[in-house]
C-alpha cells in the first residue's frame, strides 16, 4: 500500500492505537452471530411522519441538518451541501436479498433531494458505504465529489464514483472555502473476509466561515474527542452515534452508547448534538426505542438540558447556530 507507516497503519493494515478495551473470543462471537440471545424484537416497519422539505437556503452562521436516517444526513450550510454515509437501500448488505432490512423508509427521497457539492464518506462497512445508493446519486448529480479515509479511493473509482479524495487522520481538503479535516474514529474497515482494515475509517471536522461542524461517522468512545477539541476547536454541533451498542462486551470496542456519546459530547466541547446510528436497521440486540430511552437517563445524569442532546425524526430538519457559544 502507498501509504506511510504511522502511529494507525503498520504497512499493511490500519489499527486502533488504543488497542482493544474487551476481548471477545471467536467462540463467544459465534454464539452472539448464530444464536442472537437477549435479541429485542424490532418491529417490521415503523412508517415516517410528514415534516416540510429541507429549506432552500439557511443564513449566515446556520446549519440546516436533514436527518435521512441511520447516519445518513443532509446538511446544508450557506453555500454548500453535503451528504453523510448516504445509505436509501432496503438492505445494508452486499446482497439484495439477504442482511438488515430498513424498518423505516428514508426521510428524503433520492428526487427530493438537491443537488450535493460532495458526499462525505467515513468507512467501507455496508451500512456507511453504499454502493446501489452512490450510483443512484451519480446517475441523478453527475460527478460528485466524495471525501474519504485512506484506502477508499480504488474501490469508488472502479464503481465508477467521485472524484475521490483520500484523507488521513488530521488531514484536511477545501471545499467551496470549507475545510473538511478526517478526524480519528475508534472502529475497522471490511467488505469481504479478506480486506479487513485494509481501508482507515474516520469523522469529519467542517470549518465553515458559520462555524464548525463535526460528524463522527462510526465509532467507540475514544480518548480522540478530547484530542479533536484540543486540536480543532470546539464544534457549535456534533452529529454523533447513539445506537448498536449491545451487547457490551462486543460492541463496546466499535459503537458507543448514550453514555458514552455524552461523555463525547463533554470532551468535544460542543454546543449542542444530535444523535444518529440509531432506529432503521437492527444491527444488534437493543430495542428499536432503547437508544433514545437511555440518551434521556444519560443526559439527566450529566445534567444536561434536553435541547442540548437531541435527536431528530426521520425526515425532521433542525436548524442550528454553529458558533460553539
Amino acid at each position: 500500500m502507498p501509504y506511510p507507516v504511522s502511529d494507525h497503519f503498520d504497512g499493511a493494515r490500519f489499527f486502533n492505537p488504543e488497542g482493544a478495551r474487551r476481548r471477545t473470543g471467536r467462540f463467544p462471537m459465534l454464539r452472539w452471530v448464530t444464536r442472537r440471545e437477549g435479541r429485542a424484537k424490532w418491529p417490521d416497519r415503523v412508517e415516517n411522519r410528514i415534516f416540510a422539505p429541507p429549506p432552500a437556503a439557511v443564513a449566515e452562521g446556520e446549519a440546516a441538518v436533514t436527518f435521512i436516517g441511520h447516519a445518513s444526513f443532509l446538511i446544508r450550510l450557506p453555500g454548500l451541501v453535503l451528504l453523510t454515509d448516504p445509505i436509501l437501500s432496503e438492505r445494508c448488505s452486499p446482497v439484495g436479498w439477504a442482511g438488515p432490512r430498513r424498518v423505516r423508509p428514508p426521510g428524503l427521497t433520492l428526487d427530493a433531494m438537491p443537488k450535493p457539492d460532495a458526499i462525505l464518506l467515513s468507512h467501507n462497512h455496508y451500512d456507511h458505504c453504499d454502493i446501489p445508493t452512490l450510483a443512484a446519486l451519480h446517475a441523478r448529480f453527475g460527478r460528485t465529489p466524495i471525501f474519504a479515509p485512506l484506502g477508499n479511493r480504488a474501490f469508488l473509482t472502479r464503481k465508477g464514483l467521485g472524484p475521490v479524495t483520500e484523507l488521513d487522520w488530521w488531514h484536511h481538503a477545501e471545499l467551496h472555502g470549507t475545510r473538511i479535516t478526517l478526524t480519528p474514529a475508534r472502529h475497522f474497515a471490511a467488505r469481504t473476509l479478506r480486506d479487513r482494515n485494509t481501508t482507515l475509517w474516520g469523522g469529519f471536522m467542517l470549518r465553515h466561515a458559520a462555524g464548525q461542524l463535526y460528524f463522527a461517522g462510526d465509532t467507540g468512545y475514544t480518548g480522540y474527542f478530547r484530542m479533536i477539541r484540543e486540536r480543532l476547536g470546539r464544534p457549535g454541533l456534533a452529529l454523533l452515534p447513539i445506537g448498536a451498542y449491545e451487547p457490551r462486551w462486543f460492541m463496546g470496542n466499535v459503537h458507543m452508547n448514550p453514555a458514552d456519546a455524552v461523555r463525547a459530547f463533554a470532551e468535544l466541547g460542543a454546543a449542542r448534538a444530535v444523535g444518529m446510528h440509531f432506529g432503521t436497521f437492527q444491527l444488534t440486540d437493543e430495542a428499536i426505542d432503547a437508544p433514545e430511552r437511555d440518551l434521556a437517563a444519560a443526559r439527566e445524569a450529566a445534567g444536561l438540558p434536553a435541547a442540548c442532546f437531541t435527536t431528530l425524526d426521520v425526515g425532521e430538519t433542525g436548524l442550528f447556530r454553529l458558533d460553539p457559544g
